[in-house]
């Protein structure tokens, strides 16, 4: 920041562990937002941002097509995901809006008709679980939450004073001194309210899920405009069936799918929230967004002879001629013909749960909750409401069963195997039993080497942890012994070693699927690659192995609830899965046609749509639109929200209000909307008179709605974070080409990075946070928006920095007051502007121009 700074700035440590800044002389900020606040009510006044189509009386006689119509008339369209209505829009749903609004100016200043239309996302879990929340807390502490208390504080007695009710505010939302901020945990919804500044009595009305629909998209609406977006609201809705012509749209848009075979139904892998008794998508979690199932191959290692620790615990509870089986989860099912024994974590607590009539399995509890989903002790139509439903019959530590005589499928030690304790196991991923196979894993290897080292230490009989290795795989690299090769190349002598073992894991099996070729077993002399699958499918066949699947990382839902992976019977949309044609075409539309901007963003999309198949589309909890073959559930947000920008371009001829209560100009009613309908507006069918009759809209306002689609579309650029690459922007790809005939495919996808603060991430928990109406308040329309621009163009992080935002005020204050002096000064010639410095200053400016236009093009 120079000296002559534009506002006294002091760092403001706050509750904060990087500074933000604070501002103390505002008198130049201050003027320069009176300026914008009269410029942008004129903006409202004159609707200067509300953008039509050519109407007819622009468009020559006789027809034109769309094509010709955008030549003739050029245009821009761009859009940005739709923000979420649970709150306020921050700084990072602004940075990018920015890059949508600062290429709607540009092309404005081209001369083009430029649309930014914007709705507002209302679909799917958050808003819903948090109104149950809302709705259970006044139930428990009343309507104001008077009944609250912190652990050790006596009961309310009486209503509270306005005094009482400022205190209240305090100390239920954590905004105390610093000190005493930090013992306030926000564990209850009405306390996430108040931090985001809802006054205590205005928070019961959020118990009912449709007030969040009313509350916050006005909200948005004043905080961009705070800003000058040059956004059309005319175009604006709220999704979900609250607004009955957008609900239409969805219908629509899923039974179409739905008849051309993308949308299918079928038992799969899925995460899913117990609590919430569905699956439990991306924008439906709190953590673990990306996080998918992981299937393993769980192994059935039958109990031939106890430990007698757990000889003991058993008896009595478990038949005498029952089988019992660790089930070790493996992702390499062909390496078994290696077992040497199999570890548990001898501090770990394991279940022995009863699976059937004789049969029982050994695993950590929160494995057997995961496979109570998976139709193992259940069947899918009976999923248990709490892990006190589990048929668990016996819980003891890993040490109770070390010792323990098991028999291992393939293995070369047919006369049985050892449980061993290995202290890696963890106890939170597969089922916290691990078979081992020294020749291939070089953490087993280590791990029995230690163990051989100091069996007495460890309790167990040497010869345990010394059976015979047998080579399995020959790799070109390692050998024929991967595991012994790799521990000894990289100097590992212990399990201790973590950082050389993950190196030696990953060398490992890269080196064995790829290039190893099976010396052993019925596929002997193939390579790994082509029957990993082969002996996988063997030993579910032969009985001794079946399928487990468990989430690939932790998992928490919007309702807090930590997920598990079910298996069960779903709507799903098909991507890349058994539709080839579906996926060529959207990847050929990716590398030749779509602008990325940048080729990480194209790489992105490529990877992705190499890896993404099939998607639950439907949900039973929520807000959102019915499915409409199936009303029991309710469309998934991700799915519902894939082409809605094709409705930007109708929205305000068919709805008068984002609710849709009522009409707009051509006063169709939503009933009207058919999906007949729909198909003539987005170039799906031609006009017909059975048409007009069946749906009673004019033959005018039909042949209106549909100019309005084919001359917007296609979308010239669609804004959005980088991490919806792998959800939201694939799916836009693939169900506009779908949907769409190709010539309305979008055309440019720009993804931006996060946004940092001051160099250090976003978090409301350490301070260092800005919603959009703080940054315009705090420093200015015009200094906020140049700050946005600093802060970084491409698809990595971007960085606003407050300094930044505070000197513009000054620079902008310093051009204000020279031109007020220049238009002043009477001492200026007159007359024509074309002498050689004039022509010169023009020619600068039309560079200037040429090379803006250039860059934001790029």
């Amino acid at each position: 920041m120079t000296a002559a700074a534009a506002s006294a700035a002091v760092l403001d440590p706050g509750n904060s562990s990087k500074n933000t800044l604070k501002l103390e002389n505002t008198e130049k900020r201050d003027t320069l937002i009176a300026i914008e606040k009269k410029y942008q009510a004129q903006w409202k006044d004159n609707k200067v941002f509300e953008v039509d189509a050519p109407s007819l009386s622009e468009i020559p006689a006789g027809s034109m097509t769309g094509a010709e119509l955008r030549e003739k008339h050029p245009k821009f369209f761009g859009t940005m995901a739709y923000p979420y209505m649970n709150g306020t829009l921050h700084a990072g749903h602004s940075f990018t809006a920015s890059k949508v609004e600062f290429m709607t100016g540009v092309a404005r200043m081209e001369g083009k008709r430029a649309l930014f239309p914007l709705g507002f996302h209302c679909t799917g879990m958050p808003i819903k679980a948090c109104a149950d929340k809302l709705a259970d807390e006044v139930k428990k502490f009343g309507q104001n939450f008077e009944g609250y208390k912190e652990e050790g504080e006596e009961e309310t007695q009486a209503a509270p004073t306005q005094e009482v009710k400022a205190e209240q505010q305090e100390k239920f939302s954590g905004k105390k001194s610093k000190a005493a901020a930090k013992t306030v945990k926000m564990k209850y919804q009405f306390q996430i309210m108040l931090a985001i500044g809802l006054p205590l009595e205005e928070i019961h009305k959020f118990a009912d899920a449709s007030h969040w629909l009313q509350h916050f998209p006005p909200l948005a609406i004043r905080d961009l405009d705070s800003l000058g977006a040059r956004v059309d609201w005319r175009r604006q809705f709220v999704t979900t069936d609250a607004n009955p012509y957008y609900d239409a749209f969805v219908r629509w848009q899923m039974n179409r799918l739905h008849e051309l075979g993308k949308i299918q139904y079928g038992n799969r892998y899925t995460i899913y929230s117990p609590k919430d008794g569905q699956p439990c998508m991306d924008h439906d979690r709190t953590e673990g967004e990306g996080i998918g199932p992981q299937e393993y191959t769980a192994m059935k290692l039958k109990v031939k002879e106890w430990a007698p620790k757990v000889a003991e615990l058993v008896k009595g509870k478990i038949e005498d001629d029952a089988s019992v089986y660790f089930v070790p989860a493996t992702l390499r099912p062909e390496t078994m013909y290696g077992q040497t024994c199999c570890f548990l974590g001898p501090k770990i607590e394991y279940g022995i749960f009863k699976v059937k009539e004789k049969e029982y399995f050994v695993a950590t509890k929160r494995a057997a909750w995961n496979m109570a989903f998976q139709g193992i002790f259940f069947d899918s139509e009976h999923f248990p409401k709490t892990q006190d439903q589990l048929p668990l019959v016996v819980e003891a530590p890993g040490s109770a069963f070390v010792g323990t005589l098991v028999n291992a499928p393939l293995s070369f030690h047919t006369e049985g195997v050892r449980i061993l304790p290995m202290d890696g196991v963890s106890a939170s991923k597969g089922t916290g039993v691990v078979t081992s196979v020294p020749s291939d894993s070089p953490d087993d290897y280590a791990t029995l080497m230690d163990l051989a080292k100091k069996s007495e230490y460890y309790g167990i009989q040497k010869e345990w942890a010394e059976l015979e290795i047998h080579p399995l795989i020959d790799t070109p690299t390692y050998g024929n012994l991967t595991a012994p090769t790799l521990v000894k190349q990289l100097k590992i002598n212990s399990p201790k070693d973590v950082n050389q073992l993950a190196q030696a894991k990953e060398l490992a099996y890269g080196e064995a699927f790829y290039k190893g070729t099976m010396l052993v077993g019925e596929f002997k002399g193939q390579p790994v690659s082509a029957v990993k699958d082969k002996i996988r499918k063997a030993l579910y066949d032969s009985g001794d192995a079946f399928a487990f699947a468990d989430p690939m990382g932790k998992v928490v839902s919007r309702s807090g609830d930590d997920c598990v992976v079910a298996y069960l019977g779903q709507w799903f949309l098909n991507y890349g899965e058994n539709d080839s044609k579906w996926q060529k075409d959207t990847l050929n539309h990716v590398v030749n046609t779509l602008n990325t901007y940048s080729n990480e963003t194209k790489n992105g999309f490529e990877k992705n749509l190499d890896w993404l198949n099939r998607w639950a589309c439907a949900r039973t909890y929520g807000l959102g639109s019915k499915l409409p073959w199936d009303p029991q559930f309710l469309v998934e947000s991700l799915s519902d929200s894939t082409v809605y920008m094709a409705y930007y371009t109708i929205a305000h001829l068919l709805h008068g209000d984002r609710y849709g209560e009522t009409t707009g100009s051509l006063g169709v009613k939503a009933e009207q909307m058919t999906d007949e309908v729909w198909d003539y507006v987005f170039t799906r069918r031609e006009l017909s008179d059975d048409l007009v009759s069946k749906s009673g809209i004019s033959k005018e306002s039909l042949q209106q709605l549909r100019r309005e689609f084919e001359y917007w579309y296609p979308l010239d650029v669609r804004v959005s974070g980088k991490d919806l690459i792998q959800n939201h922007l694939t799916f836009f790809l693939y169900i506009h080409v779908a949907l769409f005939p190709s010539e309305y495919w979008p055309r440019g996808v720009r993804a931006n990075g996060h946004l940092l603060l001051n160099g250090d991430k976003m978090s409301k928990s350490t301070g260092n946070f800005l919603t959009l109406k703080d940054s315009v308040e705090k420093f200015g329309a015009d200094a906020t928006r140049i700050a946005f621009a600093d802060a970084g163009d491409g698809i990595e992080d971007a960085n606003f920095e407050e300094t930044v935002a505070n000197s513009n005020i000054l620079r902008l204050f310093t051009l204000k007051e020279w031109i007020e002096e220049v238009v002043k000064d009477e001492s200026l010639r007159t007359g024509p502007a074309d002498s050689f410095w004039d022509r010169l200053f023009n020619n600068e400016l039309n560079n200037l121009v040429h090379e803006a236009i250039k860059n934001y093009q790029e």
